[in-house]
């Protein structure tokens, strides 16, 4: 993974209906969503590790337009993200990260339809590996991936968040009726 050098990267703190939740973002745009109630070391350790030298400041005016997103989707007025994404990774995760965004809102998909999605069929631990690595929690829909029989499976978040996460979009879905 190409690490980045020499950036400003602001950061917030989003406490929003029992969501604390770090943000970061470069000039390109949001970088990390973290996961709820970890310290604020996850996020600073996270960033020196991909922005070694880079200014790490603490900007809530800046950060305001991700807030204003993030917080709409969790009152379930927002089914998808407009702000620009500051993704780093391999062309593989970043492959991996593009399908995950693709998986409509409210629905879910398997870690075998990711690897088929991106033509790797035979990757499919690997398509999970770069879904493990996912910085942009929430943003980049990793929350909607589940195991092949139906079940979840891990989640940085923890799977409480992954669970709410999904109900949450099910909850906003339009019911279909037979």
């Amino acid at each position: 993974m190409k690490v980045q050098t020499k950036q400003t990267v602001y950061w917030t703190w989003l406490n929003e209906e029992g969501w604390p939740i770090y943000l970061a973002a470069t000039t390109k745009g949001l970088c990390y969503v973290g996961s709820p109630d970890k310290p604020y070391e996850e996020l600073s350790t996270w960033v020196q590790a991909r922005y070694p030298d880079s200014t790490f400041i603490r900007d809530d005016e800046k950060m305001q337009v991700y807030v204003v997103e993030l917080i709409e989707y969790l009152q379930g007025d927002r089914h998808s993200f407009s702000l620009p994404f500051d993704l780093q990774g391999t062309p593989f995760q970043l492959a991996v990260w593009d399908a995950l965004c693709q998986v409509p809102y409210g629905q879910t998909q398997t870690y075998t339809h990711i690897a088929d999605y991106i033509k790797k069929p035979s990757a499919v631990r690997a398509v999970g590996a770069a879904i493990g690595a996912n910085p942009l929690l929430i943003t980049v829909p990793c929350h909607r991936i589940i195991g092949k029989n139906g079940s979840l499976t891990g989640y940085r978040g923890g799977l409480e968040m992954k669970t709410k996460l999904l109900q949450l979009e099910q909850e906003q879905v339009p019911r279909q009726w037979s």
